[in-house]
């Protein structure tokens, strides 16, 4: 069995930072990309961030130059460091990760809980 947790999630002036941490574990043989999303209420899910188990990262337009995301596979934990904070960004933010179990297995899908985001203005 696999488990994500989010964390680091909370309430931030417009202009702030937050980091966010999402920690797998469980019976893990190799992590491949691990994602970040967000969905505000009415709103879709919308994909944040996203990193390859080589370090390949991608964003949303929304968010360049802004949140940077990084992954220590040693601790299999993806990280969200959210910088220049706005109103626009609150949301919960969720993790996705895909995992294979064993050497043979193909890599499962599997999501954390998610944490809440908020930025007042």
């Amino acid at each position: 069995q696999v488990q994500l947790v989010e964390s680091g999630g909370g309430l931030v002036q417009a202009g702030g930072s937050l980091r966010l941490s999402c920690a797998a574990s469980g019976r893990i043989f190799r992590i491949n990309n691990m994602v970040w999303y967000r969905q505000a209420p009415g709103k879709q899910r919308e994909l944040v961030a996203s990193i390859t188990s080589d370090g390949s990262v991608q964003y949303a337009d929304s968010v360049k130059g802004r949140f940077t995301i990084s992954r220590d596979n040693a601790k299999n934990t993806v990280y969200l460091q959210m910088n220049s904070l706005k109103s626009e960004d609150t949301a919960n933010y969720y993790c996705r990760a895909d995992i294979r179990s064993t050497w043979g297995s193909y890599a499962n899908e599997y999501w954390g809980q998610g944490t809440q985001v908020t930025v007042s203005s």
